[in-house]
């Protein structure tokens, strides 16, 4: 079946566009860049009141938002939206401090001062700041390594609760020194990524979280769900265990899980099980029906109340041993400076952690900007949450991100703004003055039930891999190489291996870029792969080729390769053959064998073999040099001596540029090189479809010169091939045997400088390419 061009056809009639043309006729403007005295007096010049306050607005969010606040609309919402958050955070808060392995009234500390902060810096009107597990998680793996309890042990044969030593037999701890000692480390490395956070804002750096991609995230997050639930079973379970940190360490705290199960406690196993269950279903509830119910059920409020009331009344535990919360002081902790001396220790897991932190703030901000349209500041976001970092370490609390459950939960009650999280900070500063008493009878199983039920949908996470696959098996590595080794090797080291694989897979999907040979759609100006599309055909002559991804050190070699594939011959080895072939003629003509003539040459039968054609030297020999004469040869017929020259099918090659986004110096040095080699053996070499910004990189790394102009750029890849097209039919002279004429009259050739040195340079940069024969 012919192809048929569509009936609704357009014709456009305009010259061939070339880069040089574009130049002489004045449509290339030329940029001046400013420098940096030039940028620093525009700024200080423009120094204005508007500006100065559009500064300050610009830092202090708050007196941009709230003096436009629509009281009747948005206040009525923000108070019940605030109500319920603060309840919910108060529990949370609780529960987080186990993750921390501090006493839960700092989980308390640590949902009530990043809100106040927040409210003054932070850009999102909706997320609910405070604890998040992951980085809860991550700083009590700092705690566990810097503070171990085998660092507070006090020897006694009692068989009060204690640690479990690898004899079996308990010791006490002194909890108070331990307890002191964590809270100094956890408030110490929360500053610390306050700090971190702070410098990242203020260097104006807000993208090196897209670097964080969705599938890098959601291993992480799933590999962090199973270290929180890991940490969590013991408590939930009531088992004693060692502590672990570091590589491998979710195993050893599962082997000490299954070696002392028989010491676990009933009573705590039956209300964190019973607790985990509740909690799951009510929650499932209020996602099923969330349309319908107008308020979330408050669950956990609901189920900390029972916990405690029943906990008290019976009496859990004198009566059955249950480990309760036992003490929640009222009122707040003094603030305190951090210990600068654990810095160094701290350095590398707080970078993770700030990291993290702002990376899923973010995330969720960016989800509910969207929806409710307006937008974020994502280096003010890093300072909002620096700055609450540094306040919060200052008052016993640890690091604050947001959790994507509480925020959907200020969102669906009708949260408006930050009014609703300084209400929900309220509600906290309520239950640590007056209320936390109350909870001191709460089994610390529900908690960590608490803390379990809301896993669920970093587990669920699991669920997409599937679908990845399908859309994209590198990121499905992606995923599962981040999962494995946060898993394995901790969190910390975990996602550093994650995000270098991430970066491998880039690297790897550029150093092999698709390369394709185009053909063109007949009757128009399109060209496409020719192993994609019917009906298309390469033009007689007219090699295009096109490279998919930038060119750079590391898949230059693969971009020749894919190039000699191409076109079928390697230029080097062309031009060696050529250079043999035309030896063993002007040898064969100087000992009459041979005969050059206007058609070729022919053999010279009137001549006895062996006798020197005297015809084919010049008239005078100065000093016995032998100067030669061109000798035109046709490459395409039979040769008249035994070498084997590879075929030459193309007489022009044409390199389609229009994906190509950048080039380093390397790839530009090889690309000068490649064009001279095919210039040598007769082929003209194009460049088409080059973005402005690669052609600034040509000019400035110096790409053109006597050989290499800007003649061969062109615009489009259409615009080279009529360009080609419409020059004259003229016979091509040999460049090769002008080349050898020169160079045995010791004379340099005046097209290429050097050709033996280039000739040399070529055959050690390509040892490893496989020469492609006829």
């Amino acid at each position: 079946m012919e192809y048929c061009a569509p009936e609704n056809q357009y014709r456009v009639a305009r010259p061939i566009y070339s880069h040089p043309a574009l130049e002489r006729e004045g449509e290339r403007l030329t940029r001046t860049e400013k420098t940096l005295k030039q940028r620093l007096s525009d700024k200080c010049g423009s120094c204005s009141r508007n500006r100065a306050l559009k500064t300050f607005k610009g830092v202090f969010p708050v007196f941009d938002w709230l003096p436009r606040y629509p009281i009747r609309e948005w206040l009525s919402g923000d108070i019940i939206s605030g109500i319920s958050i603060g309840l919910v955070c108060s529990l949370q808060g609780l529960a987080y401090g186990l993750l921390v392995s501090v006493s839960p009234v700092y989980g308390l500390y640590s949902a009530f001062f990043p809100l106040l902060t927040y409210f003054l810096l932070g850009t999102s009107r909706h997320i609910s700041v405070g604890p998040f597990p992951v980085t809860c998680l991550m700083v009590g793996s700092m705690v566990l390594t810097l503070a171990p309890e085998d660092h507070f042990l006090l020897p006694a044969n009692g068989t009060s609760a204690g640690n479990v030593s690898d004899a079996g037999v308990r010791s006490l701890v002194d909890t108070e020194a331990m307890e002191a000692r964590r809270i100094v480390v956890a408030s110490t490395m929360t500053v610390l990524v306050g700090i971190i956070q702070v410098a990242m804002g203020l260097l104006q750096v807000g993208f090196l979280v897209r670097y964080l991609s969705d599938p890098l995230v959601g291993g992480f997050t799933t590999a962090a769900a199973c270290h929180v639930l890991v940490s969590q079973l013991k408590t939930v379970l009531s088992v004693p265990t060692n502590n672990h940190s570091g590589p491998f360490s979710i195993f050893y705290t599962l082997s000490d899980v299954v070696v002392n199960i028989r010491h676990s406690n009933m009573a705590d196993v039956v209300a964190g099980l019973l607790t985990i269950a509740v909690v799951m279903v009510v929650k499932e509830i209020n996602a099923r029906f969330q349309h319908r119910i107008p308020v979330p059920i408050p669950i956990e409020v609901i189920v900390t109340v029972l916990a405690s009331g029943l906990s008290y009344f019976v009496d859990l535990q004198s009566r059955y041993g249950a480990n309760i919360v036992l003490s929640i002081p009222r009122g707040f902790a003094p603030p305190g400076a951090p210990d600068t001396a654990l810095f160094p220790e701290l350095l590398g897991a707080s970078v993770s952690t700030a990291v993290v932190a702002y990376a899923v703030a973010v995330s969720v901000a960016k989800v509910y900007a969207a929806k409710h349209d307006y937008t974020i500041d994502g280096n003010q976001e890093l300072l909002a949450f620096g700055v609450s970092n540094v306040f919060c370490g200052c008052f016993s609390s640890f690091v604050a991100s947001t959790a994507l459950s509480r925020t959907a939960i200020q969102e669906s009650t009708g949260g408006r703004s930050q009014v609703a999280g300084v209400l929900s900070a309220l509600i906290v500063m309520v239950v640590i003055l007056a209320l936390g008493q109350l909870l001191e009878p709460l089994q610390k199983s529900v908690l960590a039930a608490i803390v379990i039920a809301n896993l669920k949908g970093m587990f669920l996470q699991v669920t997409q891999v599937p679908k990845l696959w399908r859309q994209s098996p590198a990121d499905c590595f992606i995923w599962l190489s981040t999962c494995g080794a946060c898993v394995v090797l901790g969190l910390d080291v975990g996602l550093l291996v994650g995000l270098l694989f991430q970066l491998g897979t880039v690297v790897v999907r550029t150093q092999f870029p698709a390369c394709s040979t185009l053909g063109n759609i007949p009757g128009t100006n399109l060209y496409r792969d020719l192993k994609d599309y019917k009906h298309i055909s390469e033009i007689p002559g007219i090699k295009i080729f096109r490279c998919s991804s930038p060119v750079y050190f590391a898949n230059v070699d693969y971009f020749k390769d894919r190039l000699r594939a191409a076109v079928g011959f390697d230029a080097v080895r062309v031009f060696k053959k050529r250079s043999k072939a035309l030896k063993k003629i002007h040898k064969l003509i100087r000992k009459g064998q041979l005969k050059a003539t206007e058609t070729g040459l022919v053999l010279a039968e009137d001549q006895s073999p062996g006798m020197e054609n005297k015809g084919f030297q010049s008239d005078h020999d100065d000093g016995g040099r032998d100067y030669r004469v061109d000798v035109p040869v046709d490459w395409t017929a039979e040769l008249p001596v035994k070498v084997s020259v590879p075929r030459v099918d193309i007489h022009s090659l044409v390199l389609d540029f229009s994906a190509v986004s950048f080039l380093d110096v390397v790839a530009v040095n090889r690309l000068r090189l490649v064009i001279k080699e095919f210039l040598r053996i007769g082929v003209t070499v194009y460049v088409t479809s080059c973005h402005d910004q690669v052609l600034r990189e040509l000019e400035a790394m110096v790409f053109f010169d006597d050989v290499v102009t800007k003649d061969l750029l062109f615009v489009s890849v259409h615009d080279a091939v009529l360009h080609i097209q419409s020059q004259a039919r003229t016979p091509a002279h040999d460049v090769i045997s002008e080349q050898l004429s020169a160079l045995q009259d010791n004379k340099d050739p005046c097209l290429f400088e050097k050709d033996e040195d280039l000739m040399e340079t070529s055959d050690n940069q390509h040892t490893a390419f496989h020469g492609l024969s006829n």
